[in-house]
């Protein structure tokens, strides 16, 4: 089914996404000054609901950041240019139309550039546990067990909800929605005017979320710069994202056609020599970051030629929840569950009681399982484990 004769979907958290940094520490250097670093990052970076950013932004200004992604956090010092060298689309969609955004979308969007966000969201060191691929590892920046790593993961936070709030109702009232099992599966032809005006408004949204974990990775190297006495060595491995819909060439029936591949609950895996495979990567194919809970591991693997004929080179962005947060809040107490953690040597900061407890990892899938299953199905390859040390929550 070719772009033009299919339908294009919505979702809220627009470009969530996962990013990896390298560093030259381990976990014995780490370790004292781990609590102190926690503070630090919890304090450079906001996280929890509705926070707002240490950027106030003009109008003027939030639409070239729309336009650009983070190129525009780039131009105003945020980061090195070998992170958009490493970034999925190297940070920026040209396709996006910061005209097709709501003053609505614009205005929960200035406050909240360069936060974390709540939820599953999540910044976290890490150690790596396990190498199974240790020329792959090498050529991302992983060199050995005990080697420290740090892990965000967020999106376009209000902004990207706010975008997609806008289109529903602009779909279902063109459209409906009586035929579907539920009301946010409301969808429009991809090259009808309403399909077009959401693509390129959702690739304002990408934008925004590539230039919000750039300005995070940027305070990122501060705060360990601050704490550590320097950021010599964090490197970012990559910035990989889901929830997201690209146009992409594919093969079908021994045809190559253009498809609007849509990835909700996936990440792209794509293999070795595909071009939209950032230059740095083009050998070893894309590094794919699955992360699990807050207190259990992550996972590094890399895309495969076998999950371009299999899933659209897809593969899972997660663990993925076991319960609802409405149970897990039930279930379990945020103190208790950050006393278990510090027992299995996690530290854990966060902004609430109630953000730990809905985050607690008997909530999540078994991530090894989730790992094992891509990894034997071919749809993305193990490299390594990493294991968390200090998570901040919001």
């Amino acid at each position: 089914m070719a772009a033009g004769n299919t339908k294009i979907q919505l979702w809220y958290d627009i470009n969530c996404g996962v990013r990896l940094l390298r560093t030259d520490w381990t976990e014995d250097e780490i370790r004292p000054k781990l609590k102190q670093l926690l503070n630090e990052l919890f304090n450079e970076i906001p996280s929890g609901v509705g926070r707002g950013g240490q950027t106030k932004l003009s109008k003027d200004e939030i639409m070239e950041l729309l336009a650009k992604g983070s190129k525009w956090s780039l131009e105003r010092g945020y980061g090195i240019k070998a992170d958009l060298d490493t970034t999925e689309e190297y940070g920026w969609l040209k396709q996006a139309e910061p005209g097709f955004v709501s003053e609505s979308a614009i205005a929960r969007g200035r406050p909240q550039l360069g936060t974390l966000g709540a939820g599953n969201h999540f910044l976290e060191i890490q150690k790596v546990d396990e190498i199974y691929d240790e020329k792959t590892a090498k050529a991302f920046g992983i060199e050995g067990k005990g080697q420290v790593t740090v892990m965000v993961h967020c999106g376009s936070r209000g902004f990207g909800h706010q975008v997609a709030s806008d289109y529903i109702k602009l779909m279902e009232k063109k459209y409906g929605f009586e035929h579907l099992p539920d009301r946010e599966l409301v969808n429009a032809p991809f090259n009808s005017e309403l399909g077009q005006r959401y693509f390129k408004a959702m690739c304002a949204g990408m934008n925004y979320a590539f230039a919000n974990r750039q300005m995070i990775v940027h305070w990122i190297r501060n705060s360990f710069k601050k704490v550590m006495g320097s950021d010599e060595g964090m490197k970012q491995v990559y910035d990989v994202c889901h929830n997201i819909a690209k146009v992409e060439k594919h093969t079908i029936d021994s045809s190559t056609m253009e498809l609007c591949v849509h990835r909700k609950g996936a990440t792209r895996s794509f293999g070795p020599g595909r071009e939209e495979v950032n230059e740095i990567y083009q050998k070893t194919g894309q590094p794919i970051f699955i992360p699990g809970s807050m207190a259990t591991a992550s996972y590094v693997l890399v895309g495969t030629e076998e999950a371009e004929q299999k899933s659209f080179g897809s593969t899972a962005h997660g663990a993925g929840r076991e319960m609802s947060r409405a149970e897990a809040i039930s279930r379990y107490r945020g103190e208790a569950v950050a006393k278990e953690m510090e027992k299995m040597n996690i530290l854990v900061k966060a902004a609430s009681w109630k953000g730990i407890a809905e985050e607690a990892a008997p909530a999540y899938k078994d991530i090894d399982e989730v790992v094992k299953v891509s990894d034997k199905a071919g749809l993305g390859k193990t490299v390594a484990r990493l294991i968390p040390l200090g998570v901040v929550k919001g």
